[in-house]
């Protein structure tokens, strides 16, 4: 059980970290978050794949591939910056049930992953990850609260309002200050998981909205990374669990990385583009005639697959009019 206040709003939640369980395996709140948050991006997918000139028949064997992908490179991540956690038990690296996973491993991952799939399926990588990062904004919005249950990710003290406390988080304040770490474990701190929520939420409305005038394939790219960089390099600056090599925060100079380049590419995008005076000039796939190739071929298989189900079905329904 985690106990979670917010003392100033008069707010207290006890939370058991496991839903449910099925013959003695634990089904934790966390994994069911987060895959709540990975098939509300399908939704999203399924709902939209054809403004960016895809069809969702085609793509759920890649999103599958990328899925594990972005989990095995999660907890990659995890370890490689938190290796001193897992020298003596190596073999402990393997129990992801345990804890320990990083965002950035799993865009990475699925990032990797993407590249060799569209490469392997001749989809079109770009197209295909401008709807996918929109995906990676609600799976992060809805997964940080599988943070909050676990009462974890949070920040340094704070004396505003919306500061958070609990057992489990006074402990482990208290350890860090034996550690020399600058912190009260009696006060409040900065719920940086709701932080982080709400960041990407926002930018999931604010790319929807934007996603009528997109104007080349890679844009929302760029755009998610501009986005999301900015605000996880504050949003981390705040965190006491940031992973770390030596003094610098991991994910924060990542993000100032990331941030940077995306902002840097949206700029000299947008003046090549201006410079050309050229509507054609890096047309969006969703225009050209490989997309309109790419959607018969998607609705081709489904058609075959209907065709399918029907024969199958008249083929059981004669069985049974025989017997």
């Amino acid at each position: 059980m985690n106990n979670i206040t917010f003392p100033k709003l008069g707010l207290e939640f006890t939370i058991n970290e496991t839903a449910f369980s099925i013959g003695g395996f634990e089904i934790k709140w966390y994994a069911l978050i987060i895959m709540t948050g990975l098939l509300l991006a399908i939704v999203f997918g399924y709902r939209n794949a054809r403004k960016f000139g895809l069809d969702m028949e085609l793509l759920y064997e890649p999103i599958l591939y990328a899925t594990f992908a972005a989990i095995i490179g999660a907890r990659l991540y995890y370890c490689i910056f938190n290796f001193s956690q897992f020298k003596d038990d190596p073999i402990s690296m393997l129990y992801i049930w345990n804890g320990g996973i990083a965002i950035y491993g799993a865009v990475i991952g699925a990032v990797l992953a993407g590249l060799i799939i569209c490469k392997i399926k001749k989809l079109p990588f770009l197209a295909c990850f401008d709807m996918v990062v929109m995906g990676f904004l609600i799976g992060q919005g809805i997964g940080r609260w599988g943070n909050f249950v676990n009462a974890e990710a949070y920040g340094g003290n704070t004396s505003l309002p919306w500061g958070m406390s609990g057992d489990s988080i006074q402990k482990e304040l208290y350890i860090l200050s034996l550690e020399g770490m600058k912190v009260n474990p009696t006060e409040p701190v900065h719920p940086t998981f709701l932080y982080e929520s709400l960041w990407c939420l926002l930018g999931f409305l604010l790319l929807r909205l934007f996603l009528k005038h997109r104007r080349y394939d890679g844009q929302i790219i760029l755009m998610y990374m501009t986005w999301y960089g900015f605000g996880r390099m504050f949003i981390e600056g705040l965190r006491t669990d940031s992973l770390m090599i030596g003094t610098l925060r991991v994910s924060q100079v990542l993000s100032a990385v990331i941030f940077l380049f995306g902002l840097i590419t949206l700029i000299v995008m947008q003046i090549k583009i201006k410079s050309k005076h050229d509507d054609e000039y890096l047309k969006l796939f969703a225009k050209t005639e490989a997309s309109a190739e790419l959607i018969k071929k998607a609705e081709a298989i489904r058609e075959a697959e209907k065709s399918k189900k029907k024969k199958e079905e008249k083929t059981e329904e004669t069985e049974e009019n025989v017997d």
